[in-house]
């Protein structure tokens, strides 16, 4: 009934605004936190106006063999009755790709690249210590005087602004409204209760949400409600998917929990009480159901948050503390899909952090997960950033670089480099598709020498980067236009003060990554060709790229030759590791500098998540003795099973990387779990993490399972309902990934030294 009556902006906040005011809300038995996304735990939104879903997508959900949805046949009816007939061709997906060009079209077909906005807002947003500080109530305030002080004469866009700051305002009410009506539940439930105990938590509860968020937390308990009260209305707000997170979740919580500590209001017990529930809540906040490439390439439905713990302060102090070691207590106690949590560790971490985590590392959680502070830091001063938004940034989701509370970093989709040397192979074609989707660089005849061959392939990668940016930068405005977020946009700073949108440049940073992936399978491929081919001359380039196109048949012994006898990343070998060099450089000039459309810059990243997989579906079998559709390398690790000289040589190698010069390295090892066991050889493990650090590494996380387990589980299931691993960036349960995700997580080589 409102459509067309209100500016787009002001339309969002007050359907927003709605669904605060009349969604039907939940509390829970015995917990201390309250707030769901929807009317109970694990209840998610299909959010149409991104991606309808047709009938048969719904019902799909109800029977994959993965983490699945239950929805029911009554549902379905209403959203093919009302949903649909609405949201048809008026969703960003349909409208996207229904006005696509020829090219883009074919090289996403293809597998050169997948594009993650087809169905979901651009998110990975973390933020910093404003709401901590401040309440919505004096955030509607800055966006008042914001409105007082806007120059309709001499401003063209002050009539935009004012909308957008109007817009703002009203998202702000209807958070502070979804908060009171718990406080009435939760009152309600009080008077209802016979446990006196439970009253008191209910009532304790109430006080809470009359005061939170309208106003700045002063307890502890407080704070952690303020944040899970935001964290729900900006995931309700738009799917932003890709990750929201606290922060320096530590940082945050330190000075509450040190105050009421000193004046005895709260004990150690009852924070990490409130911890846990904290945690339970994150759990309950699957990923919205997943169509298209997509469903196709992301073997999860982990909403990718991720808690930042130690690194430094904004003033370049050690920024870990008591709450530090709690987090990673209930980290460990918990055991939970989700939130998932990382240490940044700089020269300042005490080891009494380093051992609490790798005591939570050992348990074979796959998390925390590990970053190098200092190149976190390093990597936002060369994009631009000052060194105490630098300081007081750091990861979110997998292992992607921000500044809080300050940045849009947007992730576009991943990039298939190995397909990239499939198509320079075969002169622009993609022998999978028969399509062109490339230039013509060049026969395998004709490429005459190993620097012919890579002269093509460095074409055929900047074709591909200028494919996908061009439309990148289309999608960038299509969002800015139609999706605002003004909810979001109301604790990033730089959105007020510009009176600008989160997804319109509002932030004071505004950065579009592009995730690499396959550099351990392109550099192999790549030594391979150089090895045999053009120092050897076992064989030509052009009888090589048959049999690749026709996986290898009848050519076993040249396969495992061309798999056994090449020098390969990942073993210190300086062979491989210039080649690996080399193509890193390629990527980053392809890519890095480009402006997007809201004042930012286009930046590399070298992360897969679950994306490997599907990529090496559509690759055909590659010059490194990789079968067609076996997964490729994932993040910057290895190739699967490549890695032979101990993980000492991973790290070698992967510090001739200069990581800085990305927005993000992922490192995956697998130790069996023996190799933890004491204190001493725990200890080992924590100076390999800083020697790599020290030589420049970004990130590194562990699997801790031996192949035992693993083939256990996939014969009983049942029995190993609990079994977490490190799939990418975060952990699953092994049970709940496809048979392809399973094997590739053993296909990975387990370190059984150091």
């Amino acid at each position: 009934r409102e459509a067309g009556k209100h500016s787009t902006p002001v339309m969002r906040a007050k359907t927003f605004f709605e669904l605060c005011a009349k969604k039907r809300i939940h509390l829970g038995d015995g917990e201390l936190i309250v707030g769901e996304k929807g009317p109970s735990p694990k209840a998610v939104p299909t959010f149409p106006e991104l991606t309808c879903h047709s009938a048969h997508d719904l019902r799909i959900l109800n029977q994959r063999p993965m983490a699945r949805y239950t929805i029911t046949e009554e549902e379905i009816k209403r959203y093919q009755d009302e949903v649909i007939p609405y949201w048809r061709g008026r969703s960003m997906r349909d409208r996207l790709f229904s006005n696509l060009p020829e090219a883009w079209t074919k090289a996403y077909e293809a597998g050169l690249f997948t594009e993650f906005m087809e169905q979901r807002a651009p998110g990975h947003t973390a933020l910093d210590g404003l709401i901590y500080q401040k309440g919505l109530l004096e955030i509607i305030g800055e966006t008042e005087a914001g409105l007082q002080s806007l120059d309709h004469l001499n401003d063209p866009q002050a009539a935009q602004k004012a909308q957008q700051l109007h817009a703002m305002a009203i998202a702000c009410k209807g958070a502070i409204v979804f908060a009171e009506r718990h406080a009435e539940l939760a009152e309600e439930r009080a008077n209802e209760t016979e446990d006196a105990q439970r009253r008191a938590e209910l009532r304790k509860i109430a006080t809470i949400c009359r005061k939170i968020p309208a106003q700045a937390p002063a307890t502890f308990h407080e704070a952690l409600q303020m944040y899970w009260f935001v964290h729900l209305g900006t995931t309700t707000e738009l799917n932003g998917w890709d990750a929201m997170s606290p922060g320096h979740l530590d940082q945050h919580l330190a000075p509450f929990y040190n105050r009421e500590i000193g004046e005895g209001t709260l004990t150690r017990d009852e924070a990490k009480e409130l911890l846990a529930c904290f945690w339970i809540k994150f759990n309950n906040q699957p990923a919205p159901p997943k169509v298209g490439v997509t469903a196709k390439e992301s073997g999860t439905y982990n909403d990718f948050t991720n808690i930042n713990i130690g690194g430094v302060t904004r003033k370049g102090w050690d920024g870990s503390s008591e709450v530090s070691l709690l987090l990673l207590e209930v980290a460990g106690d918990m055991q939970l899909l989700q939130p998932q949590c990382n240490v940044q560790v700089s020269p300042l971490t005490p080891k009494r952090v380093m051992r609490a985590a790798v005591r939570v590392i050992r348990k074979g959680l796959g998390y925390p997960s590990l970053f190098n502070t200092e190149a976190v830091v390093m990597e936002q001063v060369r994009a631009g950033k000052t060194v105490e938004d630098a300081r007081e940034g750091g990861t979110s989701g997998c292992i992607e670089t921000g500044a809080f509370g300050k940045e849009a970093y947007v992730l576009t989709g991943y990039l298939n480099v190995p397909k990239i040397l499939e198509i320079a192979l075969n002169n622009g074609k993609d022998p999978r598709t028969g399509a062109w989707v490339g230039a013509q660089t060049g026969e395998p005849s004709s490429l005459k020498t190993f620097e012919a061959l890579y002269h093509a392939f460095e074409i055929q990668l900047r074709g591909v980067v200028e494919t996908k940016v061009k439309v990148n930068n289309l999608i960038e405005r299509m969002y800015a236009e139609q999706t605002p977020a003004p909810f979001l946009s109301c604790f990033i700073e730089g959105c007020i003060e510009k009176g600008m949108d989160y997804y319109n440049g509002g932030p004071r940073y505004n950065t579009t990554y592009i995730q690499c992936c396959g550099i351990g399978t392109v550099t192999d491929s790549f030594s391979a060709i150089s090895t045999h081919v053009f120092e050897k001359r076992k064989l030509s380039l052009s009888k090589l790229v048959s049999l690749l196109n026709t996986n290898f048949k009848g050519e076993e012994a040249l396969r495992l030759t061309l798999k056994n006898k090449t020098p390969l990343f990942g073993n210190d070998d300086d062979r491989a590791d210039a080649l690996m060099q080399r193509i890193y450089a390629s990527l980053f000039n392809a890519i890095d500098g480009r402006p997007n459309t809201k004042g930012g810059k286009y930046h590399l990243n070298m992360l897969s998540t679950t994306c490997h997989v599907y990529f090496g579906k559509v690759l055909g079998a590659t010059p490194n003795g990789r079968l067609a559709g076996e997964p490729e390398s994932d993040g910057t690790s290895p190739s699967q099973g490549a890695d032979r000289n101990g993980p000492t040589a991973v790290v070698k190698s992967l510090s001739k990387m200069d990581q800085v010069k990305s927005g993000g390295t992922l490192l995956n090892m697998r130790l069996m779990p023996r190799l933890l066991s004491s204190e001493e050889d725990r200890d080992k493990l924590i100076a390999m993490v800083r020697t790599y650090f020290a030589m420049g590494g970004h990130h590194i996380q562990f699997n801790v399972v031996d192949t035992k387990t693993l083939e256990a589980a996939q014969k009983d299931p049942e029995n190993h309902r609990n079994l977490l691993v490190r799939v990418a960036g975060y952990s699953d349960y092994f049970v709940d990934l496809d048979r392809d995700h399973q094997n590739e997580i053993l296909s990975r080589h387990m370190h059984e030294g150091f």
